[in-house]
């Protein structure tokens, strides 16, 4: 089994790699309209991931997909200051993969610990300065 959580590096890799993808396709699909499975699967052939984190990466984008008005409905619970269509995109896409992906579990399911360090970790990839701290404080909210 892979660990979870890769040495911190500015290129990620294994399943933050398909966690950062994930986000991408999610980002791209509500930026341009272009539907997220079909910019995950351009994202994933460009980054070569691997076939384990490709599955891992489209069950997540599938998840969000199916789930995207429950999850928003979540996030307004959880950040009730700042309205779900005001939060920053980028911010938006990886709490909803992070929401989604602690609700899933299966038959090897990811602390929700290390779920909320991998979004946190994502956004400081890819969103704002603030973004991680914002990130952090909903899913802390979560997770307590």
């Amino acid at each position: 089994m892979e660990p979870d959580s890769e040495t911190e590096s500015p290129v990620p890799s294994g399943r933050r790699a398909a966690r950062a993808a994930v986000v991408q396709a999610l980002y791209e699909a509500e930026s341009t309209g272009h539907p997220a499975r079909t910019a995950l699967d351009r994202i994933v052939e460009r980054d070569g991931l691997p076939d384990q984190y490709r599955a891992f990466a489209a069950r997540l984008v599938d998840a969000v997909e199916t789930d995207r008005l429950a999850l928003d409905a979540r996030i307004g619970e959880l950040a009730p200051a700042r309205p779900v269509d005001r939060i920053d995109r980028i911010d938006r896409a990886i709490l909803r993969l992070a929401l989604a992906e602690l609700s899933l579990g299966g038959d090897d399911p990811t602390p929700p610990a290390v779920i909320a360090n991998e979004a946190v970790e994502i956004a400081r990839l890819y969103g704002s300065e603030t973004s991680p701290r914002f990130v952090n404080g909903v899913l802390g909210t979560v997770l307590r």
